[in-house]
Protein backbone atom coordinates (compact mmCIF):
# COMPACT_ATOMS: atom_id res chain seq x y z
CA UNK A 1 0.00 0.00 0.00
CA UNK A 2 1.49 3.40 -0.93
CA UNK A 3 0.41 6.14 1.26
CA UNK A 4 0.35 9.91 0.10
CA UNK A 5 -0.51 12.85 1.84
CA UNK A 6 -3.09 14.80 -0.02
CA UNK A 7 -5.70 17.48 -0.06
CA UNK A 8 -9.55 16.35 -0.08
CA UNK A 9 -11.76 18.99 -1.04
CA UNK A 10 -15.00 20.33 1.26
CA UNK A 11 -16.44 23.21 1.15
CA UNK A 12 -19.05 24.51 -1.04
CA UNK A 13 -19.54 25.74 -5.04
CA UNK A 14 -16.57 28.31 -5.42
CA UNK A 15 -16.03 28.63 -1.89
CA UNK A 16 -13.44 25.35 -1.29
CA UNK A 17 -11.32 24.18 1.47
CA UNK A 18 -9.23 21.23 2.28
CA UNK A 19 -8.37 19.07 4.55
CA UNK A 20 -4.92 17.05 4.59
CA UNK A 21 -5.20 13.22 4.37
CA UNK A 22 -3.00 10.35 4.35
CA UNK A 23 -4.69 8.02 2.34
CA UNK A 24 -3.87 5.15 -0.05
CA UNK A 25 -2.79 6.42 -3.72
CA UNK A 26 -5.27 4.42 -5.16
CA UNK A 27 -8.21 5.83 -3.16
CA UNK A 28 -10.28 8.58 -4.93
CA UNK A 29 -9.58 12.38 -4.25
CA UNK A 30 -12.30 12.78 -1.41
CA UNK A 31 -12.92 8.79 -0.82
CA UNK A 32 -11.62 7.02 2.29
CA UNK A 33 -8.41 8.17 4.02
CA UNK A 34 -6.28 6.72 6.58
CA UNK A 35 -5.84 10.22 8.94
CA UNK A 36 -6.81 13.55 8.54
CA UNK A 37 -4.01 15.57 9.45
CA UNK A 38 -4.16 19.00 8.87
CA UNK A 39 -6.77 21.99 7.21
CA UNK A 40 -5.85 24.18 4.22
CA UNK A 41 -8.30 27.17 3.80
CA UNK A 42 -7.13 29.11 0.81
CA UNK A 43 -9.84 31.67 1.00
CA UNK A 44 -8.91 33.27 3.44
CA UNK A 45 -6.40 35.50 3.70
CA UNK A 46 -3.91 34.51 5.20
CA UNK A 47 -4.33 31.24 3.96
CA UNK A 48 -5.37 29.23 6.99
CA UNK A 49 -3.10 26.31 7.57
CA UNK A 50 -3.70 24.08 10.70
CA UNK A 51 -1.68 21.48 10.81
CA UNK A 52 -0.68 18.37 13.12
CA UNK A 53 3.07 18.44 12.43
CA UNK A 54 3.60 15.45 14.78
CA UNK A 55 1.59 12.97 12.46
CA UNK A 56 2.77 14.35 9.59
CA UNK A 57 6.28 13.59 10.45
CA UNK A 58 5.02 10.27 11.63
CA UNK A 59 3.52 9.69 8.14
CA UNK A 60 6.38 10.67 5.89
CA UNK A 61 8.85 8.42 8.52
CA UNK A 62 7.01 5.36 7.59
CA UNK A 63 7.23 6.25 3.87
CA UNK A 64 4.33 8.23 2.82
CA UNK A 65 5.06 10.71 0.03
CA UNK A 66 3.62 14.10 0.00
CA UNK A 67 1.36 15.40 -3.40
CA UNK A 68 3.28 18.74 -5.09
CA UNK A 69 0.47 21.05 -3.07
CA UNK A 70 0.71 19.30 0.15
CA UNK A 71 4.40 20.12 -0.13
CA UNK A 72 4.82 23.26 -0.92
CA UNK A 73 2.16 23.69 2.21
CA UNK A 74 4.16 21.91 4.28
CA UNK A 75 7.37 24.81 3.41
CA UNK A 76 4.91 27.30 3.78
CA UNK A 77 3.74 26.06 7.29
CA UNK A 78 7.63 25.71 8.31
CA UNK A 79 8.65 28.80 6.92
CA UNK A 80 6.00 30.78 9.09
CA UNK A 81 7.01 28.64 11.88
CA UNK A 82 10.26 29.27 12.08
CA UNK A 83 11.41 31.56 14.76
CA UNK A 84 13.08 34.66 13.54
CA UNK A 85 16.23 35.86 14.68
CA UNK A 86 16.29 39.18 16.34
CA UNK A 87 18.77 41.94 14.71
CA UNK A 88 22.17 42.21 16.40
Amino acid sequence: MAVVLRLSRAGTHKAPFYHVVATDSRNARDGKYLEDVGIYDPTKRPERIELKVERIEHWLKAGAKPSQTVAMILKRAAKAAAPVAPKA
